[in-house]
């Protein structure tokens, strides 16, 4: 699993990165052109950036919108309140915050919840598929199955060929998801199975399928 951090200060990168890799794999970059080349490069399970990157709020904004527009969770280091850093940020919504000054404790915990959603996931995946009788038509052409009935627990989406919905599968999004079987578009973005992807807080991007395809889903704790 990989993750991407960005980061200005040399020294506080560093530290950072060190602890990360001891969870993922880490790329770290030191400014916006950098983390914008790393994201068009490859996917990341989680985008770590400084919400000042390059000494003002427009930097992390812009590392923030390239993941999310890429379906990849991110999560904002700021020495604001994690209420300061939702209103710079409107109407853009970053996954998680990770307040400054913080413990070692807390970036691990932080970086080990994203990833643990996207290793339950593929766990899930693993497990029987849903009854018939268990799906629900939400939508022409789509159906949603959550035999477990939890709030964070899996859900499953069956889309038909040449279907369309705005992603919904749970009411504020946050939901780590792998793509079983089919092809999945994203507002430009183009996953073809076996492929993971990450829908944020109060996102309902438009999801097509040129050949019909099979989801599952977890929730993010927290």
């Amino acid at each position: 699993m990989k993750v991407l951090l960005v980061e200005d200060d040399a020294s506080l990168r560093e530290g950072m990165g060190e602890l990360i890799s001891d969870l993922a794999e880490v790329r770290s970059v030191g400014d916006v052109s950098a983390a914008l080349a790393a994201l068009g490069e490859e996917r990341f399970e989680l985008v770590v950036t400084d919400l000042r990157i390059g000494g003002g709020e427009a930097g992390g904004r812009s590392v923030l919108e390239a993941a999310r527009k890429g379906l990849q969770a991110v999560a904002i280091v700021s020495a604001a309140a994690p209420e300061e850093v939702a209103r710079a940020l409107r109407p853009s919504v970053p996954d998680g915050v990770l307040v400054k000054p913080f413990q070692i404790e807390d970036i691990l915990g932080l970086v080990e919840r994203f990833l643990a959603v996207h290793r339950n996931v593929e766990l899930a995946s693993r497990g029987q598929l849903p009854a018939e009788g268990d799906w629900v038509q939400c939508a022409p052409g789509v159906h949603l199955a959550s035999p477990g009935g939890g709030a964070g627990g899996a859900i499953w989406v069956r889309m038909a060929a040449q279907g369309q919905w705005d992603w919904a599968a749970r009411a504020r999004g946050r939901e780590a998801a792998l793509l079983l079987e089919g092809e999945l578009e994203f507002e430009g973005t183009r996953f073809v199975a076996p492929a993971t992807f990450f829908v944020g807080a109060d996102e309902t991007p438009e999801a097509r399928t040129p050949t019909g395809c099979l989801v599952i889903t977890l929730g993010l704790d927290g």
